[in-house]
């Protein structure tokens, strides 16, 4: 007879976007060890929203150790914590060390660790949408028997538990969301602001308010957006990922970059329109729910009318805007 699973494990690192589609597979370990004691390990920027979901009664910020000393007592408290099984959703270098660091007394362990329990092997786990990529590894480990794994079948994460929070503005209008950031490093990945600005218009004059999100680097790209239109709220630098997805839970329309705020708008249940450039590729990691895609090769060859184009018909029939 098996040993019941009584305290469970999950590994947890990476960007946000990544954290967020795994909250999909966070999910489906909640249900099937419904009385287990679950710990997340992650980073400091995602314990708050960790904290709100559902699916973990614990959470530790110290996944990412910077020294050997944080190092030592990371792992002194996962021996101590003796769970019965830890599922890596990271499934990185890093993640699989500490599975060798449990020896010889290592629970059962679900990651791409060699001499791992439920190790997944997949050869074309590279090249599978990171949804599909998880659930076939959750199917390995034989709590998700019946998997979707086939290309755009896994569901998308679901973060509506978040509609109740309360939010920092109090808009007098329905809400669009505007997402123009991106990695600092990667300037390809950001559609124009200037775009962003012709979109701000015609959602003011059509009725909406606009707000903006972001962190305070994208301070400059809010001022762009709201030139003209006077129905546009800058909380760029003042929101957290738990208030992101609050507004995301309200908001009758996204429009954003393919960045990590956007898959927590997505999730929250926000309609959304996601622009794609060639660095990045959706069919691996893109926001998945209600969403259109708009990629080219280049985002400054996107006319805002494209994107004007989307919105008219993703915005609600009844608040629809005039063509």
């Amino acid at each position: 007879m098996s040993r019941p699973v009584r305290k469970v494990l999950v590994i947890k690192l990476g960007a946000l976007g990544d954290f967020v589609l795994a909250l999909a597979a966070a999910r489906k370990i909640r249900e099937a060890h419904p009385q287990a004691h679950i710990t997340l390990l992650t980073t400091p920027p995602y314990e708050a929203l960790a904290q709100a979901s559902p699916y973990f009664d614990a959470v530790e910020t110290d996944g990412r150790p910077e020294d050997a000393a944080e190092l030592r007592a990371m792992l002194k408290r996962m021996r101590g914590a003796r769970y019965d099984r830890i599922y890596d959703l990271q499934t990185s270098g890093r993640s699989s060390r500490y599975f060798y660091a449990l020896w010889p007394f290592a629970p059962k362990w679900s990651g791409i660790a060699p001499g791992s329990a439920f190790r997944h092997k997949n050869p074309d786990r590279d090249h599978m949408h990171t949804l599909e990529r998880q659930a076939d590894q959750l199917k390995v480990a034989g709590i998700w028997p019946d998997a979707p794994t086939a290309p755009g079948e896994a569901p998308a994460p679901d973060l509506t538990w978040m509609a109740e929070a309360p939010l920092k503005i109090r808009p007098t209008r329905p809400f669009v969301l505007l997402v123009p950031g991106a990695s600092a490093h990667r300037p390809e990945k950001r559609w124009p602001a200037e775009r962003f600005n012709e979109v701000a218009r015609f959602l003011d004059d059509a009725g909406y308010d606009v707000v903006v999100i972001g962190g305070p680097q994208e301070n400059a790209l809010a001022r762009i957006i709201a030139k003209g239109a006077k129905g546009v709220r800058d909380l760029t630098g003042r929101t957290d990922f738990a208030q992101i997805a609050a507004l995301g839970a309200k908001a009758v329309l996204a429009i954003g970059n393919d960045t990590g705020p956007l898959h927590l708008i997505t999730a929250a249940g926000a309609p959304t329109i996601a622009l794609f450039s060639s660095a990045s590729d959706p069919a691996l990691c893109a926001p998945r729910g209600h969403v259109t895609i708009v990629r080219s090769d280049d985002l400054n060859d996107v006319p805002a009318e494209t994107v004007l184009t989307a919105a008219r018909a993703m915005l609600p029939q009844k608040e629809k805007a005039p063509a």
